[in-house]
């Protein structure tokens, strides 16, 4: 069927159309408007419009849907005409089964009447069979039985039968989205409100495809901020609803197309908070990345995504869709022993990167350090002078390990980089191969890095430090904890988090000397 969209805010645009629609997918944030746009094309269609909402289906309801058609309306017009059907039920799922069970019943009288008429003719197929079969192939190990005008289910780990209100709501829901599918009229408009609700994503897409299926008459509309759904469909229009004017009644929107990349999680947080979002390392439970990061960065949305590759390849690829969420999100990885030039790459697409090596050099910088002090009345002076002396004596210790894993970083991008090339035969790679050790020169990397550390220590270069110090026990190390007044390095690290809460002068001191750590003005 051919579909008009409502009407658009800027009048300048012609509402879209399109033509012979099979699936259309509205997709927005929660407020946007999807709603009353489905609800617009719905009255467009008129008597072709066909509403399913698991939602409403499973719960008891005050009012019916008196769209003509509606599982509600089908159920009225029967039990106004026949004694078989029950009144008293209370969910339009209740509803579905009777209906079912009444066209099942009219089928076997048809079919014995013409058998005491002396007539050969075989069963027709009914709703209830073509849901059966569509049934079994979602839960194949799971059967719909007929038994005495009941309807039962019943799985192959045990011989009990159980009624319909016993299943799972996600097992209602299936059986509610393909019986209610049948029901639609012939060349329906399809309007489905969350169509992801109640399903696991093992078997969501499985759903719909036998859905659509069943119905290959019918033009699918729906309303979903899901966009691991809206990207499963095949031959579908996808709608970006962003705005609703109530005064103009008009919309802003605009077709987009669909990508998978991205998990249904971070689009959801994406869809539902409007903020840009911001990838990190670590995970949402242990690490102190996720604590840290949504308290310095609020006008992010902070998703942990584990390693550094996945934080860059996730920042690539939501970046890749900013057509679609019009969001300028950035990925945060820790600096470890990347060059500058890396660094630099990195920032180009949109990955902060700090000027120390990890996370936790950052709780060591003397913004910091200086807040903390203050805040339990410590000499932020005196114990910024302390910890740079224990740092950078803990790193003297260590410098020539530093530089040994420095070059080691260096020497597998550089061998990295020039095997990455193409090569005649294998004589000829062996031989690159061969010349490799002296033209990296990873001796002379070693050298040269000793020498700008040794330079580090020499002038007392704190922050320099900082930057090319991996070592995780610095915080206990340093005794910056004990120096600010508290027990340990999690009282420590609990003591930024609380202070960053209360959101005062301090916390913004935190924040000011992160955000320049990170360079955020100039990475912007």
């Amino acid at each position: 069927m051919d579909i008009t969209l409502p009407k658009r805010i800027d009048v300048s645009q012609t509402p879209l159309k399109f033509a012979n629609a099979r699936i259309i997918t509205v997709i927005g944030a929660n407020g946007a408007g999807k709603t009353r746009f489905c609800r617009k094309i719905m009255e467009d269609v008129g008597d072709h419009a066909f509403r399913i909402s698991a939602l409403e289906a499973l719960f008891p309801k005050k009012e019916v849907n008196t769209m003509s058609g509606s599982i509600d309306m089908l159920y009225s017009s029967i039990e106004a005409r026949t004694q078989i059907v029950k009144g008293d039920v209370d969910t339009e799922i209740e509803k579905l089964a009777f209906l079912l069970f009444h066209d099942e019943f009219l089928s076997l009288l048809k079919y014995k009447m013409l058998t005491l008429e002396h007539q050969s003719a075989p069963m027709d197929e009914t709703n209830f069979d073509r849901l059966t079969k569509a049934w079994d192939r979602v839960f194949p190990n799971n059967k719909i039985l007929r038994e005495s005008g009941k309807l039962l289910f019943q799985n192959d780990k045990g011989p009990d039968k159980v009624g319909a209100m016993s299943l799972s709501d996600g097992e209602r829901a299936v059986f509610y989205y393909l019986g209610a599918a049948i029901y639609a009229m012939p060349g329906a408009v399809i309007f489905v409100d969350n169509p992801a609700l109640f399903l696991h994503n093992t078997i969501m897409q499985q759903v719909w495809n036998i859905v659509e299926e069943m119905r290959p008459d019918c033009t699918f509309i729906y309303n979903t901020h899901d966009i691991d759904f809206a990207t499963s469909r095949v031959d579908n229009k996808i709608v970006w609803v962003k705005n609703f004017d109530v005064e103009k009644s008009a919309w802003d929107y605009e077709i987009v197309a669909g990508n998978d990349s991205i998990s249904e999680e971070l689009y959801i947080d994406l869809l539902g908070s409007r903020k840009p979002v911001l990838f990190v390392e670590g995970d949402a439970i242990h690490s102190i990345d996720s604590k840290l990061y949504p308290l310095i960065f609020p006008e992010y949305s902070v998703r942990p995504l584990g390693s550094c590759n996945k934080v860059i390849e996730a920042t690539r690829s939501f970046n890749d869709l900013q057509s679609f969420h019009h969001l300028d999100s950035h990925g945060l990885v820790d600096r470890d022993r990347r060059t500058e030039k890396e660094v630099q790459y990195l920032r180009d697409k949109k990955i902060f990167v700090p000027d120390v090596a990890e996370i936790e050099n950052i709780l060591m910088l003397p913004g910091v350090i200086e807040a903390v002090a203050r805040r339990n009345r410590k000499n932020p002076q005196y114990v910024i002078a302390k910890v740079s002396r224990a740092v950078i004596n803990l790193f003297k210790a260590d410098m020539r390990n530093q530089a040994l894993m420095h070059v080691r970083h260096m020497v597998k991008r550089n061998v990295e980089y020039r095997i990455d090339r193409k090569f005649a035969n294998i004589g000829e790679l062996e031989n690159h191969m061969r010349g490799l050790v002296e033209e990296i020169d990873p001796r002379g990397m070693y050298r040269e890095l000793c020498d700008k550390f040794s330079e580090y220590i020499a002038k007392a270069d704190y922050v320099s430090v900082l930057r090319v110090f991996n070592y995780k026990q610095m915080l206990s190390d340093s005794n910056v904890a004990q120096l600010c007044g508290l027990n340990n390095k999690e009282a420590y690290i609990k003591n930024i988090l609380f202070i960053l809460k209360e959101n005062n002068s301090e916390a913004d001191a935190i924040r000011r000397a992160v955000k320049q750590c990170f360079r955020i003005n100039e990475t912007k």
